[in-house]
């Protein structure tokens, strides 16, 4: 049975969703994104509060156009604790979808499909693509060894191959589109659509500092490194000269934590908020132990850009 296109399941113009980015994503950028033709989606850990979580729902839904569409993206493993309030609003409000990452999305497909919400799940491998096969997502985010921020380890074409084959879910490709010919070959390997972020960094929308956005014009794919220094899990970042000095590498206390059973969970947790916290003070301000994170798309970020453009020049 052949899969629905992406446009057929969010009712948009273009296979495209606007990925969720920590910090970057906001409502300016969706609402644009949407009247473009797009999808949009926001982390819900952009918003200190329910309350701002609630009041940016509220904003989206009443400018919502026809072939525009929205949702947002939850972290579901217990680094979030957040996250089952974060859900009980996302149901509450009503969103047209939510992106599951880094746990398991069985109690968020339980409860997103009791009000009608889609639910599409990060996958980085067959593995775990057909565990959420089986809790019944909508469709698979197959992140990809060219996603930015948290990636996986595994190429776009055969990603999307191994998916296709191995379960009967809709699969969204996320990462290494930064243009049209990118896109179509996205579609060509059999993904239904994509989730692109990094080129929409540096658009004129973004809650980033310009000195960000321009770092995404000035630098390339060639610039992209990894670092566990961030979140503890392996995130990309531009390779400025602050990294270079501080490195990309866990430090030896780090790596000791990491290994002892009873005590990695909580290390984790300690590390994902001071991965929060750095990111966000490097988001928002420019110092010199700015750490910027991006993925190898912004080889095609010549400028910065509305939305409108940057959604143009990916698909015309």
């Amino acid at each position: 049975m052949e899969k629905p296109n992406l446009t057929t399941i969010l009712g948009i113009k273009y296979p495209i969703i606007m990925a969720p980015m920590f910090l970057v994503s906001n409502t300016k950028m969706v609402i644009e994104g949407m009247k473009s033709g797009v999808a949009g989606c926001i982390p819900a850990l952009n918003y200190r509060t329910l309350e701002e979580l609630r009041a940016s729902i509220k904003e989206l839904k009443a400018t919502k156009i026809e072939g525009g569409s929205f949702g947002y993206n939850l972290i579901v493993n217990k680094s979030n604790v957040k996250y089952k309030e974060q859900l009980r609003v996302l149901c509450e409000e009503g969103v047209d979808f939510i992106i599951t990452s880094l746990g398991s999305p069985e109690e968020t497909i339980r409860e997103a499909h009791k009000v009608g919400i889609k639910v599409f799940c990060d996958v980085t491998d067959l593995n775990f693509a057909k565990k959420v096969e089986s809790l019944q997502a909508d469709a698979l985010i197959a992140v990809n060894n060219q996603a930015g921020g948290h990636r996986g380890n595994i190429s776009p074409e055969e990603l999307i191959k191994q998916l296709n084959e191995g379960t009967s879910l809709p699969v969204i490709s996320a990462g290494g589109v930064g243009s049209k010919e990118e896109l179509d070959s996205m579609l060509r390997y059999g993904a239904i659509g994509v989730s692109v972020g990094s080129p929409f960094i540096a658009s004129i929308e973004a809650g980033v500092s310009d000195e960000y956005k321009q770092a995404c014009v000035e630098y390339g794919e060639k610039d992209i490194v990894m670092t566990e220094r961030i979140s503890g899990t392996p995130c990309t970042v531009i390779n400025t000269p602050y990294v270079q000095k501080v490195g990309t590498k866990q430090s030896w206390l780090e790596r000791i934590l990491n290994k002892n059973k009873s005590l990695k969970k909580w290390v984790k947790m300690v590390r994902f908020y001071i991965g929060m916290k750095a990111t966000e003070k490097a988001a928002k301000q420019v110092t010199y132990k700015t750490v910027w994170v991006a993925g190898p798309s912004i080889e095609h970020t010549k400028s910065i850009l509305p939305v409108k453009d940057i959604v143009s020049h990916l698909t015309v």
